[in-house]
């Protein structure tokens, strides 16, 4: 007891007497500004405590339960003698500490941290809704009508054995009105996917939130814990088991998912950061640094350069525009396409990669689930939303089922997970850039055919990317001479062969440090994307209707986050035009490999938006009119005078026609009701 007394007195010795570099009262300054501020926590930092008072300090770890109450009265002795009013509206001030000297990881938390207070880091991965959780219970005799005020520290509430007045010993009825209740939530934090060890499940631990910090974090936060470490007895038939669960009574909770900041830079990092950007060939090293083990493919390590360090997000009154970029991978087996994206997912800030083949579309988003405990549904977080400010590399992507790839559109665009299940209506943030590889549908991919046709994903999906390659295994003398010493010299050496310019930690943080920058396109910059966009329209205006259109608003808004994300690769905060002329030559490059109408050689958008070139919409367009005429006039259409009429009327052959009836079959515009015989769907 008398240690206790000891504390209390240290602790309002400490609150009285530190100061910080101001030479200012830091804690008693705090205290009277509580009212103004509304807050019913102090926060202290650990390290102000520790060089105060290092002795009570030791005993604040070791014994968190017998002195954190202590401190909590303290505080609020000290807010009545300074606002009596204020603190009579709040009645209890809570001493909430944060930053301590070391953190716990999740996986090495045991036996030996049991009654400690120990710092956690971690991320959200469900939340429980608010409940009011009992401190002081009321219960009204039956009998007589007494009142019996009873204090709850159990985790079971526990009821009076008998009347004081009546000696009755049943029959209390519990008063909520004369009872005190406070806040409570309780939440699953789970190992951050970036410390996670390979083939490893991630460790989970449930933390208890009380009154003012209750509902500040939700699913797909990062958060630091300080708490206490307790346990939750376990009932078996026969009683209470031997095995315990862990349950964080938490102290405080920092959330850190928010900031744009995803890595501690110290100011070192940062004068290497600042040097390494005034280096004239700087984007030069960094694209060279991009999984420098995968031979060639510079294109494609370009996008994926532009896509770690990402676009601006604009938020408008109206709608919010999207800076993070989507890259598509489309390829032969064996082009490297899982290494480029699981190289991308270590090297960004903040990083995860599934396969389409593992993954569901409650994986992927959000899943709604039932609590063990009360039965209430509660939300679980997916990888988009764990992902949030970060990226998400997805391959296999055409192996998902239609459904699971049907949760991805609104994250690709609007950047939100919309979640309606069991009566929960919510919106989580999935704020990510996708990397996601795909392979063609027949093994190898036929030039001779469009995108859509070589890979199974719905156009719906495809038009979202901001950027497609294509990846070809071409025979080539000279280039696979390279490639192969490339590769042998790699087993050889058992590493790479040349070491990369910059190492993946210090590229982390410079992708991290760069998304301070906010970068603005200046008026040349405007004029150049302007051009180029009124260029490639008029060229599809000068081909009458029947030409294909090459671009659209869609691709305009793509050239801006890519020439922001090559801005911020060298740290500028306006973007050049020479960011504008390489972003363009990137655009176009891609359009050629997957925009291109294999019939007239004409670079057709409609190929991603629709998965037909405008040619061949033409082509149907006029077959459909004639089957429509002829239908007017006879019911139902012959094949042979069909194949007579688009011959005579726009000079279409027999073969050619039969090749449009089926494509038109086959989307289900048309139907065959006997056969030689069409009619349309109505």
């Amino acid at each position: 007891m008398a240690s206790l007394i000891q504390s209390e007195e240290a602790f309002t010795h400490f609150i009285e007497g530190f100061r910080d570099k101001k030479d200012e009262v830091k804690y008693e300054q705090a205290l009277s500004e509580m009212a103004v501020k509304g807050q019913k926590s102090i926060i202290v930092d650990f390290k102000d405590l520790y060089a105060y008072d290092s002795e009570l300090a030791r005993q604040v770890l070791e014994k968190p339960e017998d002195h954190l109450p202590q401190f909590d009265i303290v505080a609020f002795s000290k807010l009545r003698m300074r606002d009596p009013i204020y603190a009579d509206q709040i009645r209890r001030v809570h001493v909430r500490f944060r930053g301590l000297p070391t953190e716990t990881p999740l996986r090495r938390m045991g036996a030996e941290q049991i009654s400690n207070l120990v710092m956690v880091n971690g991320i959200i991965v469900r939340a429980t809704s608010v409940q009011p959780f009992i401190l002081r219970a009321a219960f009204r005799c039956s009998q007589c009508a007494e009142m019996i005020l009873l204090d709850q520290s159990d985790q079971f509430l526990k009821t009076p054995r008998e009347c004081p007045s009546c000696s009755s010993r049943r029959g209390f009825e519990l008063v909520p009105k004369e009872s005190v209740f406070i806040d409570s939530q309780r939440v699953t934090i789970q190992e951050r996917p970036e410390e996670l060890p390979a083939g490893q499940l991630p460790r989970q631990i449930n933390v208890e939130l009380k009154d003012d910090i209750v509902d500040i974090a939700r699913p797909g936060d990062r958060i630091s814990v300080t708490g206490t470490l307790n346990l939750i007895r376990k009932q078996g038939r026969g009683g209470t088991l031997r095995v315990f669960d862990f349950v964080l009574e938490a102290n405080n909770i920092d959330v850190s998912g928010r900031e744009m900041e995803l890595l501690e830079i110290t100011d070192e990092d940062e004068e290497a950061i600042r040097e390494l950007a005034s280096d004239p060939w700087i984007h030069r090293r960094i694209l060279q640094s991009i999984a420098p083990s995968i031979y060639g493919y510079d294109t494609i390590k370009e996008a994926v350069m532009y896509l770690l360090f990402s676009g601006v997000s604009k938020e408008l009154p109206d709608v919010r525009i999207r800076g993070d970029i989507n890259v598509l991978l489309v390829g032969d087996p064996g082009t490297g396409k899982s290494q480029i994206l699981q190289y991308s997912a270590k090297a960004a800030p903040r990083g995860l990669y599934t396969t389409g083949r593992g993954s569901t579309a409650a994986g992927l988003t959000a899943a709604v689930v039932r609590e063990g405990g009360t039965g209430s549904f509660i939300l679980e977080a997916g990888a988009l939303v764990l992902g949030d400010k970060g990226i998400c590399c997805i391959d296999e992507m055409d192996k998902m089922r239609e459904e699971d790839r049907g949760a991805i559109h609104p994250a690709m665009e609007q950047q939100v997970v919309s979640i309606a299940k069991g009566g929960i209506v919510a919106t989580l943030n999935a704020r990510t850039s996708i990397l996601a590889a795909a392979n063609p549908t027949l093994g190898r991919y036929n030039p001779y055919q469009t995108i859509a046709q070589n890979i199974n994903l719905p156009v719906t999906i495809l038009s979202r990317f901001d950027l497609i390659f294509v990846l070809r295994d071409i025979p080539e003398s000279e280039k696979d001479t390279r490639m192969a010493e490339h590769i042998l010299r790699l087993h050889m050496a058992a590493g790479s062969p040349t070491t990369a310019p910059m190492e993946t930690e210090m590229l982390r943080k410079y992708i991290s440090y760069s998304r301070r920058i906010e970068p603005v396109m200046t008026e040349e910059v405007v004029q150049s994307f302007r051009d180029f966009y009124v260029k490639m329209r008029t060229a599809s205006l000068e081909g009458g209707e029947a030409s294909a259109i090459s671009i659209t608003a869609r691709q305009l808004e793509s050239l801006v986050r890519l020439a922001e994300a090559r801005a911020r690769v060298h740290l500028r905060e306006e973007v050049a035009v020479e960011d504008a002329e390489a972003v363009i030559a990137l655009m176009q490059r891609s359009l050629e490999q997957v925009g291109i109408d294999v019939e007239t050689g004409e670079i057709d958008i409609d190929i991603l938006y629709t998965g037909k070139p405008r040619s061949l919409q033409m082509q149907l367009q006029k077959v459909l009119g004639v089957i429509s005429e002829m239908e007017r006039i006879t019911g139902v259409v012959r094949d042979d005078d069909l194949f007579d009429a688009l011959m005579s009327d726009h000079g279409i052959g027999r073969s050619e026609a039969a090749r449009l009836i089926g494509v038109l079959m086959r989307d289900g515009t048309i139907y065959s009701p006997r056969p030689g015989y069409y009619k349309r769907t109505s």
